[in-house]
């Protein structure tokens, strides 16, 4: 990470002109007219410290324990509790340059890097919602693909994505470069709203000759019901926000909108595993079929966070 580091230094300073100026501030002292929103993030932040490692640390050991009976989307579980276990790393070189260091601090280029790893979760969000997905929508095809083999391919790709799109951020002066996140905050949130609305109605729907949903369908149901409700909750903001950032002014978006927004987006790096976990003592998988076919083992749709 240090390499990469350095290699965003280096071609940030060959890009910045020869007349910098030294007066520079801190960030606080630069959005110090509205200190309650700087604290309010960095509460956030040590939420996620203090919350979100163990229980992050804890899914990747039960997904490890669990490895022979784990389920299909445990793959990208598991790939997104290491990323958010290195993002809740960040909150104390996070407090130290927000009071003490100024913006060309050097710690500033680490503190991007950990910022575009996090900017990426959605996309392995969006793996697991497309898994189970599959799983209920289309029970065939789903069993057909439950070989991993190209689940690991995809988390690589979602992985190399990631890395690049961090170390873009990192560089810092790219231009116009805060509209790749927010073309994909978009995309994933638009999709994660559509993989898990077709779910809700796919379980909401009763079996044929009945008149009643299934009990089992009724708490995979509310379970979905519970992950779109902390999926809406963590994504609408920057949703609804960054798209119209052109509308405010350089020094509310920086100092309020941004910080309002992101501190919504990254608490879900402690709710997503406290889902998990307490989704752990239900059972594992859940069999849904279309009306004309018969349930397969294999054809099995996730309720685990």
């Amino acid at each position: 990470m240090m390499a990469i580091v350095e290699l965003c230094r280096f071609f940030n300073s060959s890009q910045q002109p020869l007349n910098i100026s030294s007066g520079e501030k801190t960030l606080y002292s630069s959005c110090a007219d509205i200190p309650a929103v700087l604290i309010f993030y960095l509460v956030m932040q040590f939420i996620n410290m203090f919350l979100g490692i163990p229980t992050n640390i804890m899914v990747l050991w039960l997904i490890r324990k669990n490895k022979g009976n784990s389920s299909t989307s445990d793959i990208f579980i598991g790939h997104l509790a290491m990323l958010d276990t290195f993002f809740c790393l960040v909150p104390p070189l996070e407090l130290a340059n927000i009071f003490y260091l100024t913006t060309s601090s050097s710690t500033w280029y680490v503190l991007r890097f950990f910022y575009g790893i996090k900017d990426s979760s959605p996309l392995f969000l969006s793996c697991i919602c497309l898994d189970r997905y599959m799983a209920v929508l289309h029970p065939i095809t789903f069993t057909k693909l439950k070989d991993r083999h190209h689940r690991s391919v995809c988390a690589g790709i979602t992985w190399f994505i990631t890395l690049v799109y961090a170390a873009a951020k990192c560089v810092g002066n790219i231009p116009n470069f805060e509209k790749v996140f927010t073309v994909m905050i978009l995309a994933t949130f638009a999709f994660m709203l559509f993989c898990n609305i077709s779910i809700l109605w796919a379980l909401r729907q009763s079996a044929p000759g009945r008149d009643e949903t299934h009990p089992t369908k009724k708490k995979a149901f509310k379970t979905v019901l519970i992950i779109l409700t902390i999926i809406v909750f963590n994504y609408f903001p920057p949703v609804a926000l960054f798209p119209f950032q052109e509308y405010f002014s350089p020094d509310v978006f920086h100092c309020y909108i941004h910080y309002i927004a992101f501190g919504f987006m990254d608490i879900s790096s402690s709710i997503q595993p406290v889902l998990y976990l307490s989704r752990e003592k239900l059972p594992k998988t859940l069999c849904f079929c279309s009306k004309n076919t018969e349930c397969d083992d294999d054809a099995v749709y996730t309720i685990n966070q």
